[in-house]
């Protein structure tokens, strides 16, 4: 089940899960993979791509395995460098966050793809120090494979990857609730990684979750459900709770006999707003929203948009008309190769 992009070197307490949607281009994919790694995140999680159908991941698999090969590429020239000023490049990218200082008795193996088999040999010194590269694994799921009967086809008309993620996540976090700490659902089409979102919530309970305002008036209760950060248990529970509500939310339509157009964003505020549905969860926000990077006019120039980016951990692409701001994020990512 699932295919394996790229195996990380060690086990991870972090993971992403990020959905792509069938719309998402090559190009979209492309900068959210790219820049994913470039964030430093991959350091420390492992990264799950969620896929509608079986053709989109074929569709996309050459690019992701491209870029996953040029991330490990930049390493290889970052780490081989004879330069003082190694470590640090455009927007920060540092090889050191990558190098980890280990034992080989203290590597434990990736949770994905097959187990490799150690040799056991005595004469080898397992509690030398050495340090290492490490980075987490990168994995994909199409729909069919977490969500076999596709729940929610009964209740919606054509179900978008957006609603049928939450008929998915149950299976995915289920086999792995005892592997990961914290768990971060992402837009992969909307959203760019430019900073580590996950500093954010390393030191809240298991339980809590962390929400963005959809807008940024302070006085909108819609919740953005493009990025949710969390402890592992509690985006569980609200993963399955989400479940239901959209199919309540279906079923009412169906009965009020009104079109079956579910909306992501309103069920996810609703059971938010309802303290009874949330009693098991540690709220918390909405009380910021996640910055458009269309709206950032200070990226309009190269050399002010590293600046920019660097006070962010995580952007919104917004207005796909600005191609022009799309290009030079690109650019200050300086293409790998």
């Amino acid at each position: 089940m699932g295919t394996l992009f790229l195996r990380g070197t060690t086990c991870m307490h972090d993971l992403v899960v990020a959905h792509v949607a069938s719309d998402t281009t090559e190009e979209d994919l492309r900068l959210f993979m790219r820049l994913l790694h470039r964030s430093g995140v991959t350091f420390r999680s492992d990264v799950v791509l969620l896929f509608n159908s079986p053709s989109s991941v074929t569709r996309l698999a050459h690019m992701i395995e491209e870029e996953n090969v040029s991330f490990l590429k930049l390493v290889d020239v970052h780490r081989n460098s004879n330069s003082s000023n190694q470590n640090v490049s455009v927007l920060g990218f540092n090889l050191t966050r990558f190098m980890k200082k280990q034992s080989k008795k203290a590597v434990s193996e990736p949770i994905w793809g097959k187990k490799k088999h150690r040799v056991n040999d005595s004469a080898l010194n397992e509690t030398t120090e050495s340090t290492e590269l490490t980075h987490g694994s990168v994995v994909g799921f199409d729909g069919a494979e977490l969500d076999p009967e596709n729940s929610l086809s009964g209740f919606i008309e054509h179900v978008p990857i957006s609603l049928r993620r939450w008929a998915c996540y149950p299976m995915l976090l289920g086999r792995v609730r005892r592997n990961f700490k914290h768990v971060m659902l992402v837009d992969a089409k909307t959203s760019l990684f430019v900073g580590d979102p996950f500093t954010r919530i390393r030191n809240r309970s298991p339980e809590s979750i962390l929400f963005f305002s959809k807008h940024s008036n302070k006085k909108s209760s819609d919740i953005n459900p493009a990025v949710l950060i969390g402890g592992a248990k509690g985006i569980r529970r609200l993963s399955s709770a989400m479940h239901t509500e959209i199919v309540r939310a279906a079923m009412q339509q169906q009965q009020h006999k009104r079109k079956s157009f579910v909306s992501e964003s309103v069920v996810l505020s609703q059971l938010v707003g309802n303290v009874h549905m949330t009693k098991n969860i540690e709220v918390i926000g909405p009380s910021e929203s996640i910055v458009e990077a269309s709206s950032m006019a200070e990226l309009r120039t190269r050399n002010s948009a590293a600046a920019s980016i660097k006070s962010h951990d995580i952007v919104q692409r917004g207005n796909s008309n600005h191609l022009d701001i799309m290009a030079i994020i690109m650019n200050v990512f300086v293409p790998m190769s």
